[in-house]
């Protein structure tokens, strides 16, 4: 238990924290659109049962490093270019984000405000979870990646998971209400869901973006967006 009076163990430590929460906010964004499509007494149920599978996926994919670092390995190459199985998750997971937010978006241009989707059913409990579950795999494979990317001890890496999944729980449902309660918002993120999709899959060709940029350009949309709602929150109290 030396390492635990080292201050670059706890240097990297909190920095891996950080990181896994800036990591971890594509994932809350997802799982709160998913399950804003099931009956309001579900809706928390669901946040913590998608985020406690990424929890325990997370902590299973850094006890299998091992594995892990296997996927690296190519399996079959694609016009010159090597595939290997964790580029297989990311093309398949990033091709299913894009999927999912591309038909989220046609439903929220398509419905009909007057209409319940909860109500109607248009969304089964276990069906949200699964996909949930899907997107989860891409994620955590994702985190636990830069988690061996920065620090050895496993000890380290779980701790920071489990502390950075705590605070996305936390954060979860007032994330979720503030995207439910401002449509704009919710088409912002569902398009930036998109090009998180488009850049998994592809990395998982080769092409490497530096998710700074993503997050960059996602902090300052929804800086301009928290603007644009002062403004019209203004307008109404005015018209008022």
């Amino acid at each position: 238990m030396e390492w635990l009076a080292d201050p670059q163990i706890w240097i990297a430590f909190f920095t891996l924290t950080a990181l896994e929460i800036v990591l971890g906010i594509d994932n809350i964004i997802f799982i709160s659109i998913l399950v804003g499509r099931l009956p309001k007494e579900q809706q928390d149920k669901g946040r913590y049962i998608g985020l406690a599978m990424a929890l325990i996926l997370r902590v299973l994919l850094l006890l299998s490093l091992t594995w892990i670092m296997g996927l690296t390995d190519d399996l079959f190459s694609v016009f010159g270019n090597g595939i290997s199985g964790r580029d297989l998750i990311l093309i398949l997971g990033g091709g299913f984000l894009l999927a999912k937010s591309t038909l989220e978006i046609h439903h929220a241009l398509e419905e009909d405000p007057s209409d319940n989707m909860a109500a109607k059913g248009g969304a089964s409990f276990a069906s949200v979870i699964g996909q949930i579950a899907v997107i989860d795999v891409v994620f955590s494979l994702d985190s636990v990646i830069t988690a061996v990317g920065l620090v050895e001890q496993i000890s380290v890496m779980i701790a920071a998971v489990v502390i950075a999944v705590i605070f996305m729980m936390l954060a979860s449902g007032p994330i979720s209400r503030f995207i439910e309660t401002h449509p704009t918002l919710k088409m912002l993120a569902l398009s930036f869901l998109i090009l998180i999709g488009f850049t998994l899959m592809g990395e998982g060709w080769g092409l490497h973006v530096p998710k700074g940029y993503i997050y960059f350009a996602m902090a300052f949309s929804v800086g301009v967006e928290f603007l644009n709602i002062k403004v019209r929150a203004k307008r109404k109290a005015k018209a008022a």
